[in-house]
């Protein structure tokens, strides 16, 4: 190990033992899903610990019939020491490989520290064959510093944008975490990062970056029908939106959007058909924080306006949606749903039409399909 450990490639596990079992494992949450263009699905989140912590890491699991059955963890994405493993994301490119992404950072071992380096990292793994019950993955690569826990996009020249940011580091955290940090005030911000060469290089282009505004960015990118890039970011009140016309090198100032949310994660994506599906918290109650009634949206003019309203989830402490759509037009969504407790990592079937008319009337449609459930006892 070197003098810089969260730049080590990590420990690729593919035979976990007990240590990450179902039964001892005590916190999951913020997942991902993709589907191989055969039909088998591959979900990941990550856990270790009762929180967000250095013990952190990342897990995969697959289903081979359409998520009726999914395994136990088939892969483990442990780091080293301090270094936490953290906000996976699974994506599948257009040349049908399967990407496996997620961030490492250095922690502090003592609570009264913080969990994060302030320079963080983008790591990921690849495999051609996504089908495989067991397909073989490429050696861990580092594409750069940042976060990345939502899709990239493909733009109408084929290039990849990919969501990846710098956090801002709260300034209270400042002592409590500085044997550890880096001090990164000017690369902070929601970056696209550009790969015009189907995933041999990565070039970080321009950022958008509302320094009041701004808090765990989790940004996302949609190509308008124009051609330009839409960038919409959590912020601490709701989704601010940004847009670029020059392919992501420079962005406008941007505004709150009107699309209301809590300080969580969504999701939007657009789909095979030119509408835009967006899944966001929809509460009756907007002055009850509690990331509950997780719905989907359907926009058919470029995301100017939204219709129907899916219910996906009722219940409080549902969170971080993420999502695809597979070649016959099915949708599905994965969540957690109560990280400490519960810990439950749940699945949502549907397709546009169930969308529209606010019910789940397709034959496809489901609803709390359970993906998986940790059992590991939390007194943290």
């Amino acid at each position: 190990m070197s003098n810089d450990p969260a730049l080590d490639p990590p420990r690729i596990i593919t035979s976990p033992g007990a240590k990450y079992a179902d039964e001892n494992r005590r916190f999951q949450g913020i997942p991902g899903i993709a589907g191989a263009p055969g039909g088998r699905l591959w979900a990941t989140w990550y856990s270790g610990g009762v929180w967000e912590s250095w013990e952190n890491f990342v897990v995969l699991v697959t289903s081979g019939d359409d998520g009726k059955t999914w395994s136990k963890p088939v892969m483990v994405i442990d780091a080293h020491d301090a270094v936490r493993a953290f906000d996976p994301c699974l994506w599948l490119d257009p040349q049908n490989r399967l990407w496996f992404f997620w961030a490492q950072s250095m922690s502090a071992k003592d609570p009264e520290h913080y969990f994060m380096d302030g320079r963080f990292g983008v790591w990921c793994i690849v495999t051609e064959n996504p089908d495989g019950e067991s397909p073989t993955w490429s050696e861990p690569r580092r594409l750069g510093d940042g976060i990345m826990m939502n899709k990239p996009t493909v733009n109408h020249a084929g290039e990849w944008i990919l969501p990846i940011s710098i956090w801002r580091l709260m300034p209270d955290r400042r002592e409590l975490g500085a044997p550890l940090y880096h001090w990164m005030e000017k690369e902070t911000g929601a970056y696209a990062v550009i790969s015009r060469d189907a995933g041999k290089t990565f070039q970080y282009l321009g950022k958008a970056d509302q320094q009041e505004e701004r808090s765990y960015d989790e940004h996302i990118f949609i190509e308008k029908n124009d051609d330009s890039l839409w960038m919409l970011t959590r912020v601490k009140d709701g989704i601010w939106e940004n847009l670029s016309t020059d392919g992501g090198r420079t962005w406008d100032k941007g505004h709150f959007s009107d699309i209301p949310h809590e300080g969580s994660r969504f999701f939007i994506q657009r789909l095979a058909s030119g509408n835009i599906l967006l899944v966001r918290h929809d509460p009756p109650d907007r002055t009850k924080r509690n990331r509950s009634h997780l719905a989907a949206f359907l926009s058919r003019d470029d995301g100017k306006t939204w219709e129907g309203r899916l219910l996906l989830d009722e219940r409080e402490q549902v969170s971080y949606p993420d999502g695809f759509q597979a070649a016959d037009g099915t949708i599905r969504v994965i969540y957690d749903y109560h990280r400490r407790t519960d810990k439950l990592i749940l699945m949502a079937v549907f397709r546009e039409e169930d969308i529209l008319a606010g019910d789940w009337i397709s034959p496809v449609a489901r609803k709390q399909v359970l993906i998986n459930q940790a059992t590991g006892l939390n007194e943290g």
